[in-house]
């Protein structure tokens, strides 16, 4: 039995939740060209088509329920406690609403928004985004990191993939840097790395690939484990 875990998710766990993957081959995002609202000079050029836009996405958000990927990553932390951690590249909820609790959200959170004041203070936000900060009147953002920003937490994540015994990646092709290095790092510290996906990722550092829909072999590779 594996004594520290540690996994990361992308858009394919979420997809199966109808939610649709960050960024198709054409470079959209719901039909709209990532650069424009995925950047800090799409904010900047256009902050009203980018506040609109993910209003949009907190909308949608709603009508999304977590599947059995998610559940039995649930059943996972509740096995191993402390010694279990969650990265998801995602900026939904559905980790978190699934019971998950030990969950770092690398890319940002859909549900909240934070202020572009000195003190960068963090709210909830599930309806649209308001216009100011309540505590110092600065301009909002979205909580999302956006293409040419460094994700969150990036000192904790290494950390932990230098000490686990066990990484997975799961419905996430690896292929975008940061988190393209995590099975690398992970697989130099002594892990056992496992890919569960529709497609092999290629590149190697990996132990054992496992094909299929996320909320089919999650569950199943969650009672191996």
């Amino acid at each position: 039995m594996s004594k520290k875990i540690v996994i990361l998710t992308g858009a394919g766990i979420s997809a199966e939740s109808g939610i649709p993957t960050f960024r198709d081959s054409g470079g959209l995002w719901e039909n709209e060209p990532v650069q424009l609202v995925a950047t800090p000079e799409g904010f900047e050029s256009d902050p009203e088509r980018v506040i609109n836009f993910y209003n949009k996405r907190r909308e949608a958000l709603k009508n999304a329920e977590p599947n059995a990927a998610h559940h039995a990553l649930v059943q996972l932390e509740e096995k191993f406690g402390d010694d279990f951690l969650l990265i998801t590249q995602n900026v939904d909820d559905l980790h978190q609403r699934a019971g998950n609790k030990r969950v770092i959200a690398m890319h940002g959170e859909l549900l909240k928004v934070r202020c572009l004041g000195s003190q960068e203070h963090v709210f909830h936000c599930t309806e649209d985004q308001p216009e100011k900060c309540p505590e110092c009147g600065a301009k909002m953002r979205p909580h999302i990191v956006w293409f040419g920003e460094i994700p969150f937490e990036m000192d904790r994540i290494q950390k932990a993939l230098a000490k686990c015994d066990l990484f997975a990646y799961i419905g996430t092709s690896g292929a975008v840097y940061p988190a393209a290095g995590f099975r690398q790092l992970a697989k130099l510290s002594g892990a056992h790395v496992v890919c569960l996906n529709l497609e092999e990722i290629s590149g190697g550092y990996t132990d054992e690939f496992i094909k299929g829909k996320a909320s089919e072999v999650v569950p199943k590779w969650v009672e191996e484990v």
